[in-house]
Formats: C-alpha cells, structure tokens, sequence
C-alpha cells in the first residue's frame, strides 16, 4: 500500500471490494483478474464530508481519483476570482486523469469538492503509470476512457461557445438529469446537485438568463420545479427541444 498522504484532512478508511468497485466504473468493468491484483495493491479508499476539498488547481498532481459513492464539482477560477464548474462527478466515475502520462503538468486541473459526502478512491499517478507498463489491458482502457472524456469536453466547450441561453439550459439539464435523475415511464425526477448559480456556470451563462429560461420551461409545462427538486413530466418530448 501507499505510503504516501494525499492531504492531511483526508481520513483513509478499509477497502471495500475492490472488484466491486471496478464493476461500477466503465473504463474497468470486466478487468481480468491480473489487472485488478496490480490495482488492488496500489489503491487507497478515502473519506470526505460534504464541502470538504479533494484537492485545489494550485496543488501538487499527484494521483487519479475514482468515486465509490457520493458526488464530486471540479471547479477552476476565472480572472475575476469567480468559481466556474468544469463538470461534477458522480459514482463510478474518474477525475483528475488529465495528470496521467503528462511530466509537464506540475498541478491539479482543477480543483475538486465534494457536493455531497462519500468516499474516493485514489491511485498515485507515478505508481499506477508504473503498473501499465506491465499491464497493455489496463492501459488500452485507461486510454479509452481519457479519449471520450476529451471527447465529451469537446463537445461541451462547442454548447457553450455556438448555443443560445436556452438550448444550452435544456442540455446541461438533460445531462444531469441522465446522470442524477430517476425515471419512471416517460417521467423524470431529479434532484440538481448544484445551487442554480453553479447550475449557470456550467451553462456558461448568467443565473439571472437561465432563470428567465427556467421559469419560461415550467410555464409551459416543460418542467416542474421546486427549489433544486426538477420533474420533467415528459422525456421524450424534453430531449427532442435540442433537436429542433
């Protein structure tokens, strides 16, 4: 096991199974049972409150982070000191892998929160570059997985920059709602884990805009919504919106 400690606030606490957890996280489903003995003895369970940071842009990289449970907002600064959210992570998912096979990144991407308690598993990064070496499997998924995370990030970057206040409301939500939201028939309910201020930073807009197009959606009957707790009574038609 490390020797090494990420933080002085993080408390590490018993592994759970460690193929079960693997199960969760789509880079590693299926692992063979050589890869998960290389992963087993590198990695270390930690536990975090609500609020508690991982981790700041400003810090020293030196690891990957994968969510057992509980929900976590990598964030960066603007110019102005103004807190702008890159992407929240949820379980099964990992973050900070921008640091793997990069010797010129000397700091964490962003810095990362946690919106909701849990614990996080962590891999040193030079370790775990170390293991892939002896393991093609690992490192093709690993591969995989940073290749449509860019992907994904690609992809955002464009909502952000060529679409209009609504469209961009009615993307970022069906992404959350996918991510966070529980549906039954063609129904969906879902609890938003950001403020609506954060919500509109991950929008790339003002809250004052996205409430206008909020309270627009909920006028026609698009959404219903109280406080962070958003019904989408049909799914179906929500998603078609963006198609138009």
């Amino acid at each position: 096991m490390f020797d090494e400690v990420v933080d002085p606030h993080i408390r590490i606490i018993k592994k759970s199974n460690i193929e079960e957890f693997l199960g969760k996280i789509k880079a590693f489903k299926d692992l063979s049972k050589e890869s998960i003995r290389l992963l087993d003895k590198r990695i270390q369970k930690l536990k975090f409150k609500k609020g508690e940071i991982l981790f700041t842009e400003f810090d020293e990289a030196r690891g990957v982070f994968f969510v057992d449970h509980g929900i976590v907002k990598l964030t960066k600064l603007d110019e102005n000191g103004n807190e702008i959210i890159v992407c929240i992570k949820k379980e099964g998912e990992i973050f900070a892998e921008a640091c793997l096979f990069n010797e010129q990144m000397s700091n964490y991407p962003a810095t990362a929160t946690m919106v909701q308690a849990g614990e996080i598993f962590f891999l040193n990064t030079e370790k775990l570059e170390q293991e892939l070496l002896h393991s093609p499997e690992l490192g093709v998924r690993i591969i995989h997985y940073m290749s449509e995370a860019l992907r994904d990030m690609t992809l955002s970057l464009r909502d952000v920059t060529m679409l209009d206040v609504q469209t961009k409301t009615i993307k970022t939500l069906e992404k959350l709602a996918r991510k966070f939201g529980e549906r039954v028939h063609n129904e969906v309910h879902v609890e938003l884990p950001v403020t609506v201020q954060e919500f509109a930073s991950l929008v790339g807009s003002s809250r004052e805009s996205v409430s206008r197009v909020f309270s627009k959606l909920k006028k026609e009957g698009i959404i219903v919504a109280s406080g962070k707790k958003i019904i989408i009574p049909d799914w179906n038609h929500f998603c078609s919106l963006t198609t138009k």
